[in-house]
């Protein structure tokens, strides 16, 4: 039993990275820092006309969801648990982790299908927001990656009461656009989503049909192991996931 123990204490230590980690900095005033994310949340409910195109793209449960005030000493204490070589939470009664389960369950998106991969630069992303959208921020620049929270809010948020269908359709992939960017998949650095989800939402009906909810939660984790670097002061991910 001891030789066992001794070989399992050796795997165990040649697994903990020897990284920088947060953790071996937290009674250090100098090193203390509380994490901030960027995150763009959606405070009210879409237009009802909306709920129908959101329902048949999987997004119907998580465009419900009511806004979440984040706890950022929360999160950061979290953060100080995390060890990157295990995707889990290190407690003092045992290690637990954010799963697919959770996911499926909190948000409702689905966690089976085709993986949210895609290209990442478009030669004419002006055409692309035109076709999908049915404008385009770019006002004749030659390249953009990103669209801001900003003009997806206006794009959804002005809908004429004599809408089209087509309208509709457009102002839906906006909406979604924004909860991607915005709550699912934030990025720390800035306010913007980025263009690769667009092509996806092309045909409404087959959106589902992609494993969101398995995005969500690679990200949360990638950005879980980026954040235990002491010199991090931003987080992205869906916070709101890791919080509840």
């Amino acid at each position: 039993m001891a030789g066992i123990w001794f070989f399992y204490s050796i795997a165990m230590a040649s697994l903990i990275s020897k990284k920088s980690h947060i953790s071996d900095a937290v009674n250090n005033a100098d090193s203390y820092r509380v994490l901030r994310g960027r995150v763009s949340v959606l405070k009210n409910t879409p237009d009802a006309r909306l709920m129908p195109y959101l329902e048949l793209a999987g997004f119907g449960s998580v465009a419900q969801i009511q806004y979440t005030v984040l706890r950022f000493h929360l999160i950061f204490a979290l953060v100080e648990r995390w060890r990157p070589e295990t995707h889990t939470f290190h407690f003092p009664c045992g290690e637990c982790t954010v799963t697919l389960e959770d996911v499926a369950l909190q948000l409702g998106l689905p966690i089976d299908g085709s993986p949210v991969t895609g290209i990442s630069t478009f030669t004419d992303p002006d055409a692309l927001c035109y076709q999908l959208l049915g404008d385009s921020p770019g006002d004749g620049e030659s390249y953009f990656s990103g669209l801001s929270f900003t003009w997806l809010k206006a794009k959804y948020g002005q809908l004429s009461a004599t809408a089209t269908e087509g309208e509709l359709m457009c102002a839906a992939r906006a909406y979604i656009m924004h909860i991607i960017g915005g709550e699912l998949i934030p990025d720390a650095s800035n306010d913007k989503v980025h263009l690769m989800y667009l092509p996806l939402l092309a045909d409404l009906s087959s959106v589902s049909s992609y494993s969101w909810g398995s995005a969500v939660l690679a990200v949360l984790y990638r950005e879980l192991c980026r954040a235990t670097d002491p010199k991090v002061r931003y987080i992205g991910g869906c916070l709101s996931l890791l919080q509840s």
